[in-house]
């Protein structure tokens, strides 16, 4: 049996997380809890996020090991996932977005058929893997597929999808990568991918069942400038 920590950012997640508990809720009883920690990391919440964590885990804390992070500013996801990561406990990592786009079970499919083997490689899901199942818009699929040539040229990253938020990382190298990130908002994934390759690590894109939730916290106008900025700095910060 592998020893597992969740990793769950949030920010202001109080009109999905309820549906989320549920999913949560059943991967817990499917599974040997005794081997697996869940980490909220709420990024500066100001709705009912917080309170509803707090609840779901005053009501569950007898079945599995539950930790919940939770600071005043909202910093962004890549520094609620450093802060989460680095608490975590556990051999295996798994990265989940709060509102369960994947299934934490994919986890285990992976790990039943042997996707998940190695403890120097990284495993990233992949919502442009030829055997993936995705539900998204047709838009959001063609900014994808921009941002996969953007950072290509920008970086020579041959990866199909670096932004799913669904990772898995082994102990043995994910908390000495995560002290090196500085990028804390949406343009973490790539300078992760530059560390895990500076480290030597093999990254692997696995196939996944992925189903778009409406309530993102992405804004295509205004995040998607804020992010080449941050990944234009990642490449001055490569070059120096």
């Amino acid at each position: 049996m592998y020893s597992l920590s969740i990793i769950i950012p949030l920010y202001n997640e109080q009109k999905r997380i309820l549906k989320s508990f549920e999913i949560l809720k059943k991967f817990i009883l499917k599974n040997n809890s005794n081997k697996i920690e869940i980490i909220f990391v709420s990024d500066g919440s100001t709705d009912q996020t917080n309170n509803l964590v707090r609840r779901f885990i005053e009501n569950n804390k007898k079945k599995i090991k539950l930790i919940f992070i939770r600071y005043k500013k909202n910093v962004g996801k890549g520094f609620a996932i450093k802060k989460g990561i680095l608490k975590s406990k556990k051999k295996w990592i798994l990265i989940c977005d709060g509102d369960m786009s994947v299934n934490p079970d994919q986890f285990n499919y992976w790990y039943k058929n042997k996707k998940i083997i190695k403890i120097n490689e990284a495993y990233f899901g992949s919502r442009g893997h030829e055997k993936s199942k995705v539900k998204t818009s047709l838009t959001r699929k063609f900014l994808g597929m921009c941002f996969v040539i953007f950072i290509k040229l920008l970086f020579n990253i041959d990866l199909k999808d670096s932004q799913c938020g669904f990772k898995v990382l082994h102990r043995n190298y994910a908390l000495k990568a995560f002290k090196r990130i500085k990028s804390f908002r949406f343009a973490f994934d790539v300078e992760l991918v530059l560390i895990l390759k500076k480290l030597q690590i093999k990254i692997n894109e696995l196939p996944l069942k992925w189903v778009h939730k409406s309530g993102s916290k992405l804004s295509l106008y205004k995040d998607i400038p804020k992010m080449t900025y941050d990944l234009l700095k990642i490449k001055i910060k490569n070059l120096l």
